[in-house]
């Protein structure tokens, strides 16, 4: 079938809804507390007064909740519980068509609570939640206005993201800093990549400064998404499209050519929605031919049908043009005198990705369906800047992907009881093509080798690759007793590649190729957690889940010169864990947790001492543990601070590569692996008209090479930021990155035959912008 076909008839399905579904009315309003504060996971019960039927909605992070109802004129009763607490007098509205209830509710108690969706797949409180979760509101992002993924998600205790160029990142979660395949990053809950065709860079294909919430889950997630959900998982969750109408956009200028053009806003009739952002990006790059342009849209469509039924359909495409993939590195000496330098300005990445999801849920009764159907096409051509040394190629991937995420949950009455049950099911075929390059160099009068130009060679790859993956998965939660939450589940896991040289040459010496074949993978993974409430303001958690990474196509089958490749076996995990989370009057909360997180059948190239072949083998087994506090305070409107920590070690307990030359690491620290992560933030609001913030974050010194001899020393970066309101739509912001202009690397690495290498960071940045907004 043609892909354009395909395409299309994908979108015609996804926006086929019935044409019969009646205006409905709203029941909207704000929980706020004694400070006048909004309260984010109040539960919102409707029930009709007449038929009982209830209807559940929980409030966002400003507090505020809207609920579909029918458009048959009735009353409903209607109450806020936060846990089992009713926290506020239940309330009586009564709604016609096309009608719209307000309700405003102060809470009894001056208690706030947040509401997590991607470790259960839909709301929860996070007091119920057995795991670590950072949620990061649509007012932070709002304040930030990033830049750059890192500038939010490293305000999430135990999370560290560096810029490799652009938007481009490399990620740290219970993790060293790694490109491979340990994250998983999704959109509104459905993953922005197929797990044969993991891109570390995903972030950039999402639109952070627009989204609603951005939620970082550490540690395993394999029992509600499969493969991937080691490290942790990244969850950008868009902004609603129901709602007042609304339109912002904004324009800003910076040093290095930097230029972004920011807007969006959404429109409702009835029961529909429609919300549109965009946006486009440019930099010249502050560093010699490290260029950047982005140009990103999406469209989100939300449908009620009727007070029982939403669909929500959404449409993201993005593309990036990039010069310099990855982190240019530069020798000790130039990092402190010339960082602008770039030796390999031939490199660059271009990424085209379209993505197409809908969001079925209907509610009956005590039962939830809910199924996904989406749609992913995406595209990349490399010439990769890393390798240039000593493997130096151009390549190309592509593949598109038809999946299913389909879930039924029902609630029964005795111990607050919950059973859900679904299957996950992916088709993803594609392929790659790799070509080998001759490389021209210069000499720079210092001695420094400059990459300069290339010509393509041999084709040393061209195969097609299709991923299968269908995996069942059921857990449960309960309460036998009262403030105890326990809940265990299991997936279970079949993925299979098809894989088919399209080659009829002999393989090069450098570039072996696996003759056409399939792999197959099976695998379960449980998960068990409790949580306690032990009072009003205290809770504890605790968790065991397993997890595991079935091997990416380019592991599998570009297979270089490794003796072999397809059979290298899944990378498995397992994570215990133990927290406790505090909420004090105040506007005070904290969270402490503690994890244990051990690989096994990690992927390392192990070179045989006797005939020196080499081979990519599953011989690896690291341990990774640490502690991570969070706490934040906000105090009435004018006062938001936060302070993040982590303190973990990161070791080889396995880890041999070269017996014969004595490279064996066990025992060993893992490189790019800090210590210590800090970061905190303040915000504040003088005046009605004015916002202050600054953030302070240290990465602290971490082994620069396996062998534990060279050592980076570690750095800390301060960034100041500000808005003023000019007149009631048009606002004024700035943003000051790197205040001190510190010089600090993104990467630092160590090897004998090239000594140490890092990539310098951003100096210091000014950025200015102008917003408007309507209505304000």
């Amino acid at each position: 079938m043609d892909r354009v076909t395909a395409l299309v008839g994908f979108l015609l399905l996804l926006f086929v809804t019935p044409v019969f579904a009646q205006p409905s009315a709203v029941v909207e309003g704000r929980v706020i507390d004694a400070h006048g504060v909004g309260v984010a996971g109040v539960k919102i019960t409707l029930r009709d007064a007449v038929t009982a039927r209830r209807i559940v909605a929980v409030t966002d992070d400003t507090g505020r909740f809207s609920v579909q109802v029918s458009a048959v004129p009735a009353a409903y009763d209607v109450t806020f519980e936060i846990g089992e607490r009713e926290v506020a007098e239940p309330r009586r509205v009564s709604v016609g068509p096309a009608h719209v209830a307000p309700i405003d509710v102060q809470l009894a108690l001056g208690l706030t609570e947040q509401v997590t969706v991607t470790d259960s797949r839909e709301e929860r409180l996070k007091s119920e939640t057995p795991v670590s979760v950072g949620v990061l509101s649509r007012t932070r992002i709002a304040d930030v206005k990033p830049t750059h993924p890192s500038q939010l998600l490293g305000t999430v205790p135990g999370v560290w993201v560096n810029t490799t160029g652009g938007e481009g990142h490399m990620t740290a979660i219970r993790q060293p800093l790694t490109t491979s395949p340990v994250y998983l990053y999704l959109e509104d809950g459905v993953p922005m990549r197929s797990t044969g065709f993991f891109n570390h860079n995903a972030l950039y294909e999402a639109n952070l400064p627009a989204a609603e919430r951005i939620e970082v889950t550490k540690g395993p997630g394999s029992v509600l998404y499969g493969s991937d959900a080691i490290g942790g998982i990244v969850n950008v969750t868009t902004r609603p499209a129901l709602g007042p109408a609304a339109l912002e956009a904004s324009l800003e200028g910076g040093p290095f050519g930097w230029r972004r053009v920011l807007a969006g806003g959404n429109a409702s009739r009835g029961a529909d929605g429609v919300r549109v952002d965009v946006n486009l990006t440019h930099t010249d790059g502050w560093r010699d031919a490290t260029g950047y342009d982005r140009r990103g849209a999406s469209v989100r469509w939300d449908r009620a049908l009727g007070s029982a039924t939403f669909l929500k359909s959404l449409v993201s495409y993005g593309r990036i043009d990039q010069q310099t993939a990855g982190s240019s590195t530069l020798s000790r000496d130039d990092y402190i005198e010339n960082p602008r330098l770039n030796l390999t300005p031939i490199s660059f990445r271009e990424v085209e990705a379209l993505r197409a999801s809908t969001d079925l849920r209907h509610v009956q009764g005590s039962t939830l369906i809910n199924v996904i159907a989406y749609y992913r096409n995406n595209r990349m051509a490399l010439l990769p800047n890393w390798s240039l040394t000593y493997d130096p190629t151009v390549y190309d991937t592509d593949n598109q992907s038809y999946g299913l995420l389909a879930r039924v949950r029902r609630d029964l009455p005795v111990w607050r009881t919950e059973i859900a049950a679904g299957l996950d099911a992916e088709v993803s075929p594609g392929g790659r093509t790799e070509r080998l390059l001759s490389v021209q160099t210069s000499t720079l009068p210092e001695g420094q080798r400059v990459f300069t130009g290339y010509g393509e060679q041999a084709l040393v790859y061209d195969y097609d690759v299709t991923f299968r993956q269908v995996a069942p998965y059921a857990a449960v939660a309960a309460s036998p007793i009262d403030r105890v939450r326990l809940e265990t589940g299991v997936r279970y896991d079949h993925a299979a590649y098809r894989y088919r040289d399209q080659l009829t040459t002999p393989p090069l010496p450098r570039y072996q190729r696996p003759p056409s074949t399939t792999r197959d993978y099976d695998r379960v993974t449980p998960k068990i957690g409790a949580t306690v409430r032990v009072s009003d303001n205290v809770s504890l958690f605790a968790s065991h889940r397993a997890a595991f990474r079935v091997p990416s196509e380019g592991q599998l089958f570009r297979q270089g010169t490794a003796l072999d490749t397809v059979d290298l076996r899944p990378v498995r995990a397992t994570n215990r864990e133990v927290g406790a989370r505090f909420r004090l009057r105040g506007g005070l909360s904290a969270e402490v947790s503690w994890y244990d997180l051990v690989k096994r059948d990690d992927i390392l190239s192990f070179r045989d001492p006797v005939d020196g072949t080499t081979e990519a083998t599953n011989a690896g087994r690291t341990r990774h543990r640490g502690v991570e506090i969070g706490a934040e305070w906000r105090h009435g409107h004018w006062l938001d601070a936060s302070v993040a920590y982590s303190h973990a070690r990161h070791r080889y307990v396995t880890w041999r590569v070269d017996p014969a030359e004595g490279l064996d690491y066990s025992g060993g620290e893992m490189e790019s692996a800090p210590r210590g992560l800090w970061h905190a933030a303040v915000t504040v609001r003088p005046r009605a008209r004015m916002t202050l913030g600054v953030d302070v974050s240290r990465v602290g010194s971490y082994w620069m090479d396996a062998a534990n001899t060279h050592r980076y020393e570690g750095h800390t970066l301060l960034n100041m930021r500000g808005e003023i309101a000019l007149a009631t739509r048009v606002r004024l912001y700035a943003s000051l990155l790197n205040a001190t202009d510190a010089r600090y690397a993104e990467t630092a690495s160590y090897t004998l035959s090239r000594g140490e290498e890092l990539a310098p960071g951003l100096p210091r940045s000014a950025h200015v912008g102008l917003s408007v907004a309507w209505p304000h």
